[in-house]
């Protein structure tokens, strides 16, 4: 349901988009971001960091996407989000020593375990070169990703723009999810 929850804002984005136009689309985003970040503060008690940062990112490039009539402004969301994601694994493994990918990986695995009462089965001991790897893996995707996106936005129709927005990015980070979790999976506890 959490993972539904994440997507409302750009569900609404499409579906708007392909009733009204780019700009109510444009609109509904900020609005449903807004509302998600209320969402989480109701429900969890504190707002997770990326849903402010993706909230002033539709925030500012929506406002200057209504108020130019310009929709290159809500076309660059993308980029900036993939690209703050692309600095933020480089920048806290090089400056700050410390592998996001692995530390949101293993995390997970002990949510997932914790909840269906495995308390110890959650630790995974994956090899040092896995992490590193899976983190450049990462880096690139997300720089790739923003790139692709800037090159999509300007050279194809605002229509093929918000389809592969939609679908191809998160059909790209779907795989890039499967060939993780292949990565990883050989160094999962046996089942008993």
């Amino acid at each position: 349901m959490a993972t539904l929850i994440e997507y409302i804002p750009l569900i609404l984005f499409f579906a708007v988009y392909k009733l009204v136009d780019i700009y109510w689309a444009t609109g509904i985003l900020v609005v449903a971001s807004a509302i998600q970040i209320a969402y989480a503060y109701f429900k969890e008690g504190s707002v997770p960091k990326r849903h402010y940062i993706f909230f002033a990112i539709a925030l500012v490039l929506g406002t200057m996407t209504i108020l130019f009539r310009d929709e290159h402004f809500i076309q660059w969301k993308a980029t900036f989000i993939y690209a703050i994601l692309a600095l933020s694994l480089l920048v806290s493994r090089f400056i700050f020593k410390k592998n996001l990918v692995e530390k949101a990986l293993t995390g997970l695995l002990k949510s997932v375990s914790e909840k269906q009462g495995e308390s110890g089965n959650a630790d995974i001991e994956v090899p040092n070169k896995i992490w590193e790897q899976l983190n450049a893996f990462w880096v690139v995707l997300f720089a790739v990703i923003a790139a692709l996106n800037i090159y999509v936005a300007y050279n194809f129709s605002l229509d093929f723009w918000v389809n592969f927005k939609v679908f191809g990015l998160i059909g790209i980070t779907f795989v890039a999810i499967i060939f993780t979790i292949a990565r990883i999976y050989p160094y999962f506890p046996d089942e008993e």
